[in-house]
């Protein structure tokens, strides 16, 4: 969590310098029980709020915050959220006073708590996100190599191991088009979470719900999938 936060903490332009952080913890994740806590202990304290630690103008701090919320569901670990983080508040939580409700008046916000309840929704739909948290066979990378694109790429796995979830992130502010990715079963896929749709404050790009694999190798696997990365955005996909 430290170094996750950290990382986002980076203007995107740097993040290419700061890669590990979001790999190392891989490292040893299934010797641990993972828990991943945005904490009381993360937004006390002259820390601020987590949206206040986002770098860049008012839509990129929403953007990266939209991503860094859907990085964590789809990582393996339990999860944890402090009050007011779940639509961005922006200074620093006070137990003196009341939650900031007013600002889910303002279409960013609002679009924060739509996303955050559809993760909520979708990890609990989704055996692939929580039944194999704390083995290494519930998790395998796709591509955790690219850092000068700042894209990382994974997949989940339930129980049955046939049930899969796919998971890419694009770190950093500019979308890439045609970005091949290796698929581990071939077929169509369909787009459950999009952090960049416009229903979330978002700019809208992707894949119109759902893409289909090619007959190309990548990433050690026989069949890839071209995708539209949105800026500062999770993708999460699962085979149709």
């Amino acid at each position: 969590m430290h170094d996750t936060l950290d990382y986002f903490a980076e203007e995107p332009v740097h993040r290419s310098y700061h890669h590990d952080k979001l790999t190392f913890g891989l490292l040893y994740a299934f010797s641990e029980n993972f828990v991943l806590p945005l904490s009381h202990d993360e937004v006390v304290h002259g820390k601020g709020s987590i949206f206040a630690r986002m770098p860049g103008d008012e839509w990129q701090k929403f953007a990266n915050l939209r991503l860094y919320y859907s990085f964590m569901v789809a990582y393996p670990g339990k999860k944890l959220m402090f009050m007011g983080s779940e639509f961005g508040q922006v200074r620093e939580w006070n137990h003196d006073v009341s939650l900031d409700w007013y600002l889910l008046e303002q279409p960013g916000h609002a679009g924060v708590r739509q996303l955050v309840r559809d993760l909520n929704r979708l990890y609990r739909d989704m055996p692939a996100l929580y039944e194999v948290d704390f083995d290494s066979q519930g998790f395998e990378w796709i591509d955790c190599s690219d850092n000068r694109q700042g894209v990382i790429s994974f997949q989940r796995r339930a129980r049955d191991s046939s049930d899969i979830v796919v998971v890419v992130c694009n770190m950093t502010p500019v979308p890439r088009k045609d970005y091949r990715i290796g698929a581990p079963q071939a077929g169509d896929y369909v787009e459950l979470l999009n952090s960049d749709a416009d229903c979330y404050g978002g700019s809208g790009v992707g894949n119109l719900g759902q893409v289909r694999t090619d007959p190309v190798s990548a990433h050690g696997h026989e069949q890839s999938l071209r995708l539209n990365l949105p800026p500062l955005a999770t993708l999460i996909l699962k085979p149709a």
